[in-house]
């Protein structure tokens, strides 16, 4: 079962996706709600994959994933944002961001996306 790190600092969204991700079969390992805790976790809960919010408390997204990279270059990692300013998407997939999806979604493009990113 693959495991999967959830980052956003909404708590509907990481709810939201936490049901799509389980209904999916996916094991959802960690919930953070800030960048610190993100990183934390990273490296605690070894995940196959992070969902990544662009805009949280603390931090950017975006420094989140550098962060992680820097750690574990072979991480895999979705941003997945209402933030969808072609320069900040175009800098994520420069950082090492797998995918980026924008909010709103629909569950059949999370799903399709998180399974690309994992077959990588």
């Amino acid at each position: 079962m693959k495991k999967i790190l959830i980052v956003d600092d909404s708590f509907y969204m990481r709810t939201m996706l936490k049901n799509m991700l389980t209904d999916a079969g996916y094991e959802v390992v960690g919930e953070a709600p800030n960048g610190q805790t993100a990183l934390e976790l990273a490296k605690t809960t070894n995940p196959d994959l992070i969902t990544l919010d662009v805009i949280l408390p603390d931090n950017t997204g975006l420094d989140v994933l550098k962060g992680i990279k820097a750690d574990q270059p072979d991480m895999k990692v979705v941003i997945v944002s209402a933030v969808g300013q072609e320069v900040i998407v175009n800098e994520a997939i420069e950082f090492g961001a797998l995918a980026y999806i924008v909010k709103p979604f629909s569950e059949e493009k999370v799903l399709e996306v998180v399974s690309k990113a994992l077959a990588e």
